[in-house]
C-alpha cells in the first residue's frame, strides 16, 4: 500500500484504476474517465476522494493539468536518465546527451523503460505527446507496425508510429501539418534505437 493511513474501499478502487490506466496508457487518467471508470456522475465526488488519497500520502495533486494526478514514489522506485539533443552518428546513451535524471514508480508505465527522451516539437501532438514531455523509452531493435517508436534516419533521431508495408517504412507523425517520413528498406538504413513505453508531462509551476 503506497498510504501509510488506511483507505476507504472507493479510495482504494480509484486508485488501482489509476495505476492500471497508467501501466496502460502511460500516462493519469482525467477526472472524467475515473468517474466514467467507477461508475458516478459527479466529478465533484471525484475530485473529492483524489483530495482525501493526496492527504493520505497515495497520490499528489498538480494544479490546473487535465491529468494532473500522479502516483507518488513506491519503495522499488527506479531512476532514468534523461536524453536531450542527440547529435548526429552518436549513441543515444552517449554522456553528452544526458540532461538530468528522474526517479519513478516502476507501475507509472506499462512496460519498463531503460531512458527519458526529452521530446522537441509538435509532430506527435494528436498523440498527446509535445514539446518538452518525457518519453519513456524501451531499447530494442524491432518494432511492430503501429507502435510509436525513437527512430534514426540520416543520424537524425524522431519519434513518429511506425507503419509497415512491403518494402516500405512510414514514420508517420500525428499532427496533420507534418508530412510522413517514406523510407524505402531495400535502399535505406532505418534504426529503431526504442519503442515508446509511456510519457511524462513534466510539472511547471
Amino acid at each position: 500500500m503506497l498510504s501509510m493511513k488506511p483507505l476507504t474501499p472507493r479510495q482504494q478502487e480509484i486508485l488501482r484504476f489509476i495505476q492500471d490506466y497508467g501501466e496502460r496508457e502511460g500516462f493519469p487518467p482525467t477526472i472524467t474517465e475515473i468517474a466514467r471508470a467507477i461508475g458516478v456522475s459527479s466529478a465533484h465526488g471525484v475530485r473529492e476522494q483524489l483530495r482525501a488519497l493526496a492527504r493520505k500520502g497515495a497520490i499528489e495533486l498538480i494544479p490546473n493539468a487535465a491529468r494532473g494526478i500522479r502516483l507518488l514514489q513506491a519503495e522499488n522506485s527506479y531512476e532514468l536518465p534523461i536524453i536531450g539533443q542527440v547529435a548526429a552518428g552518436q549513441p543515444m546513451l552517449a554522456e553528452q546527451h544526458i540532461i538530468g535524471h528522474c526517479r519513478l514508480d516502476p507501475r507509472i508505465f506499462r512496460q519498463r523503460a531503460d531512458y527519458l527522451l526529452q521530446v522537441r516539437g509538435m509532430s506527435m501532438r494528436d498523440a498527446g505527446i509535445l514539446d518538452g514531455d518525457l518519453l519513456g523509452v524501451r531499447r530494442t531493435p524491432e518494432a511492430r507496425s503501429g507502435q510509436i517508436v525513437v527512430a534514426r534516419l540520416h543520424d537524425e533521431v524522431t519519434v513518429k508510429t511506425l507503419r509497415l508495408k512491403g518494402s516500405l517504412a512510414y514514420l508517420e507523425p500525428a499532427n496533420p501539418d507534418f508530412s510522413p517520413i517514406v523510407v524505402d528498406l531495400e535502399k535505406q538504413e532505418l534504426c529503431i534505437e526504442g519503442v515508446m513505453a509511456g510519457l511524462i508531462r513534466p510539472r511547471v509551476d
